[in-house]
């Protein structure tokens, strides 16, 4: 992963507890934080298989509260959170005034208020821009002593019934108040790995027992950074600050699905006017999923080329897919080719490689849809 370096900057509550279980750790997004326990593939395996904890306690977990909310986040977001109900988490982006994206994020009602989850890399830069489009009878707070885990798999819910008596009713995209062991938590049946899974945010005091606790049931085991990469892409999730930048708007990045029927009609978030011109005729470049011909992976920077050999578009998240077995990859190409079926050429160091666009995701999503809602 290329944010990964063998310097540290800040401390996660569970970084004795990973160093403890063998994890190799690395800074990532500005925090030392664990790649791989037993290894990549076994824990990706795992994860597919059983179910995989891992810390994501670097995301960032705000919280905005005041008057007029559903106005005030409409204006910033482009979703329609006036049909959002209680409990309900909806993906949507930050925009920037080019309808570039700031970053991804999950967006919750919970009763007066609305819990957003940020990504770690951005969430300081997220949260000035959030305070700075905020009006001023709104408050914003980071709730810095949260921590959150993620525990994703077929197994999830089973192992969490036993702790959360009714968090395995949760429909996809729901989420809602319980207790572990007697920690207060917010669960929501909702990840990054395209499994059933769910997201636990609790106090940092008690992450290290509900991780022994969970970790101690036969279907569950710590998985690292690495996993939680090879598996998003495997899903066909984009990463930001790889597949998704400032210079990337929802539309060439394939996340028009993010922006509802209404903002799309009647604007009013920042980038509105370019994102409604994009919808309406099209961009130049769209991001792809790509098979990758042969056994090697192509890795992001790799660039697609023409039949001259001229730079047409770049790979941005690559990797070899442990349940294919075979090479994927994620790319932005030129529109006239993002068809599926479209054959592509890449070129990385020295080499011409073949690659066809396919459809994402490239293994097939298995949330739980049941009970899932507005």
């Amino acid at each position: 992963m290329s944010d990964a370096s063998e310097t540290a900057d800040k401390i996660l509550p569970l970084d004795a507890w990973h160093r403890a279980r063998g994890a190799r750790m690395v800074s990532f997004a500005g925090y030392s934080m664990p790649i791989q326990y037993e290894g990549i593939i076994a824990e990706h395996r795992w994860t597919r298989e059983s179910a995989g904890l891992f810390d994501v306690s670097h995301m960032g977990q705000l919280v905005v509260s005041g008057p007029d909310l559903d106005a005030a986040l409409e204006a910033i977001f482009p979703a329609d959170l006036s049909l959002l109900k209680d409990g309900r988490l909806r993906y949507s982006l930050l925009l920037n005034d080019e309808g570039g994206i700031v970053d991804d994020l999950m967006v919750t009602r919970r009763d007066d208020h609305f819990y957003i989850v940020v990504n770690g890399a951005t969430k300081e830069g997220d949260i000035a821009l959030l305070r700075s489009r905020l009006p001023a009878a709104v408050g914003l707070d980071h709730l810095t002593s949260q921590a959150l885990l993620a525990l994703q798999g077929p197994k999830a819910a089973e192992v969490l019934a036993r702790f959360a008596p009714g968090a395995a009713e949760l429909g996809f995209m729901t989420g809602d108040a319980f207790e572990i062991d007697g920690a207060p938590a917010w669960i929501s049946r909702s990840g990054y790995t395209g499994e059933d899974g769910f997201e636990i945010s609790l106090p940092a005091e008690d992450v290290e027992r509900i991780a022994n606790l969970l970790t101690a049931q036969p279907e569950v085991k710590p998985v690292g950074l690495g996993a939680r990469d090879s598996l998003r892409l495997e899903a066909g999730m984009p990463l930001y600050g790889h597949d998704l930048d400032e210079h990337t708007t929802p539309v060439e990045a394939g996340l028009g699905f993010a922006i509802s029927k209404r903002r799309k009609a009647e604007g009013g978030f920042p980038g509105a006017a370019r994102i409604q011109s994009e919808l309406a005729n099209g961009t130049i470049t769209q991001r792809v999923g790509l098979a990758v011909a042969g056994r090697q992976p192509i890795r992001e920077g790799a660039m697609v080329v023409d039949g001259e050999g001229n730079e047409v578009g770049k790979v941005t998240s690559g990797g070899f897919s442990p349940i294919l077995e075979a090479p994927i990859a994620m790319a932005y190409v030129p529109a006239a080719s993002a068809e599926p079926g479209t054959d592509i050429r890449l070129a990385s160091r020295g080499k011409i490689f073949d690659a066809k666009v396919v459809s994402m995701p490239f293994v097939p999503h298995r949330y739980n849809r049941k009970g899932a809602g507005q």
